[in-house]
């Protein structure tokens, strides 16, 4: 019977073989070597040839963009003497210049959208993200201009002067009344002064960045508002704690709170010190666990009664602000901290979800904390870098880094594609990097004693294996494809080979097309589905 115009060269069982062995990417079964079947169709065209080579091509440069280049760069900044001791490493600056016209970019756009007028409110990632990432680029530039301003050799060019623009696109990102919407829907038109502590606190720190880096004043009257407003709320409250939704409260947000209220006092000349003396209420006695330390979660923020314990993300967290406020008592968490909640397995070390003394936990996960591997998550132990690097333990600060640094995925144009992936593609395609950027450029708080040594665990030697291992197996699978076609291209058959060699050009165009217009991931996917094509097979010797 014939099928698809090939009637009278092969039988109509061998036909359908064909058609199910190429749909199915199954491997062809070698096909009579007849005159008959080269003249019809078989014979490889020399867009078959171009197909293979720069298919071979491709995968060398994703071989050595993806992985080779990027073992190297990691390589290099693992080398960086700035993780063991006092200073900022230069992955943080190098970041920071690649992200910078990025991130403005985005936040503009995310702006004149509209989309954030749209979200469902309990979407963390498409409400908060964007308002976070913001704030954590702002917090980031704010601690390299500080360096820079101490040692002008650290950057060509001040990050205020070449971040410009980021620095107002995310404080106009923060202001806008459209990125507003889902906290107005969960506490009225009167939200930026009853309760609300995150947003407000998100508000507070983006204009103390802005008044420290830009200074113009323009945003005093609204941070002295935002500032005097919420210190006040958190003075009348019972407890010292007050809400960031409806019914849920997290001291480690408090905590964070008043650490932006004080920065935003030394912005604007007010003293406030028995505000700050008399917060750490708070903290303290029945409002710890029964470790001594901060809990995640009180379910009655009027009576500080609580029934969750202290957790990771929490601790390290909160460990990045305490100094500023009660420097005693920082050193006893972070020792506490390391008591219950460090880990040391080999091939892995850092900072645990859940106590030690807690077992059941290793394997969960939360969208605070990110996916809980053996203990470990991912939120608890980047912030507890930046915890580390503040209060002097940089013996941990190197282990934590060394581990974060094999996960980070450098690419060669500056980003960072493993942060980019736990980012939200959509509502904020930078969280990731830049709340890395904000954990890399924390230095060594003042009076802090400094502890340094660490290691580096197996994981980063498995990060090496990753890159350098997948990136030659890559290579080698390149070389075997061109010099396999060089030797068999003149006895290959190619079934097809029209319809192939089109959806080959298809797959690479259109991914390509996609690339340029910023879709780089379905753009990459449709360049590497090309890999596919064409698909060939050796005759059968008669």
């Amino acid at each position: 019977m014939p099928l698809l115009g090939f009637a009278g060269y092969l039988p109509f069982g061998l036909e359908c073989a064909l058609i199910a062995d190429f749909i199915l990417g199954q491997e062809e079964k070698p096909l009579p070597d007849t005159a008959a079947v080269r003249a019809k169709y078989l014979t490889p065209p020399g867009l078959v040839s171009i197909a293979v080579y720069i298919n071979a091509l491709i995968l060398a440069a994703v071989a050595l963009y993806f992985f080779i280049a990027p073992g190297f760069i990691f390589m290099r900044d693992l080398a960086d003497k700035n993780l063991r001791r006092p200073g900022i490493p230069e992955i943080a600056w190098r970041l920071h210049r690649d992200l910078a016209p990025r991130y403005e970019k985005y936040a503009r756009a995310r702006v004149a959208s509209g989309t954030a007028a749209r979200l469902n409110r309990f979407d963390v990632p498409s409400t908060e993200w964007p308002m976070f990432g913001s704030v954590y680029f702002l917090w980031a530039t704010e601690a390299l201009q500080s360096a820079w301003e101490k040692d002008h050799s650290l950057s060509a060019r001040p990050p205020v002067e070449y971040a410009r623009g980021a620095i107002e696109a995310s404080v106009d990102l923060v202001l806008d009344p459209v990125h507003h919407t889902w906290v107005k829907q969960h506490w009225g038109d009167d939200y930026l002064h009853n309760q609300n502590l995150f947003f407000r606190t998100l508000v507070i720190a983006a204009l103390t960045s802005h008044e420290n880096l830009i200074g113009n004043g323009k945003y005093r009257a609204i941070l002295r508002d935002q500032a005097d407003t919420l210190a006040a709320e958190l003075e009348a409250s019972p407890c010292g704690v007050l809400e960031d939704y409806p019914e849920e409260c997290y001291p480690l947000d408090v905590l964070a709170a008043i650490a932006c209220i004080k920065r935003a006092d030394k912005a604007l000349g007010i003293a406030r010190g028995a505000f700050y003396a008399r917060a750490e209420r708070g903290f303290r006695g029945k409002m710890l666990d029964r470790r001594g330390m901060i809990p995640w979660f009180v379910d009655d923020w009027r009576t500080g009664s609580h029934t969750l314990p202290s957790r990771g993300v929490g601790n390290s967290y909160a460990l990045i602000y305490a100094h500023e406020l009660w420097p005693d008592t920082a050193k006893e968490w972070y020792k506490l901290y390391e008591k219950y909640f460090w880990q040391d397995l080999g091939w892995a070390a850092g900072f645990r979800e859940f106590p030690n003394d807690m077992p059941g936990n290793e394997f969960t996960y939360d969208v605070d904390a990110g996916p809980v591997i053996a203990g470990f998550s991912p939120a608890a132990n980047a912030f507890s870098l930046a915890a580390a690097r503040i209060n002097g333990r940089l013996d941990h600060a190197y282990t934590l880094a060394s581990q974060v640094l094999a996960a980070c995925w450098p690419l060669p144009d500056g980003s960072l594609l493993g942060a980019k992936i736990l980012s939200d593609p959509v509502h904020a395609p930078y969280l990731g990097e830049a709340c890395l950027l904000f954990i890399l450029a924390q230095e060594t708080a003042p009076g802090m004693e400094i502890k340094t040594g660490g290691r580096r665990p197996a994981l980063v030697y498995i990060g090496f294996l990753f890159y350098f291992g997948i990136g030659a197996l890559l290579l080698a699978r390149a070389a075997y494809a061109f010099w396999r076609w060089r030797r068999d291209r003149a006895r290959c058959l190619v079934p097809f080979k029209n319809l192939q060699a089109a959806l080959w050009a298809v797959l690479l165009g259109g991914g390509l097309a996609l690339m340029f217009y910023g879709h780089g991931l379905l753009g990459l996917i449709a360049v590497l589905a090309g890999q596919l094509l064409p698909k060939t097979s050796a005759p059968q010797e008669p």
